[in-house]
């Protein structure tokens, strides 16, 4: 359930993940790798709240597609693709 405090509206842990699709782990290891800052704040058990912000910037990595130009086959060949 999400906390409101002073008009702001802050997410818990587990609704983030819930909320992004990702786990707890994956949560965990994107704020070790600075994907996103540690949490800002944190209620009086010291769990970490998120903003809808932060909750918009961990949407936009569990949805990021890189592209490449090589692939592997199912032999365990890698093949170049050229893009024109």
């Amino acid at each position: 359930m999400p906390v409101r405090v002073n008009g702001q509206t802050y997410y818990r842990t587990a609704e983030v993940c819930r909320m992004v699709g990702i786990s707890r782990t994956t949560l965990f290891r994107w704020l070790k790798e600075d994907i996103l800052r540690e949490a800002q704040h944190r209620d009086r058990r010291g769990w970490r709240l998120f903003t809808e912000d932060e909750i918009d910037i961990l949407k936009a990595e569990a949805n990021h597609i890189t592209k490449t130009d090589q692939f592997k086959t199912k032999r365990g060949l890698q093949l170049s693709r050229h893009f024109s």
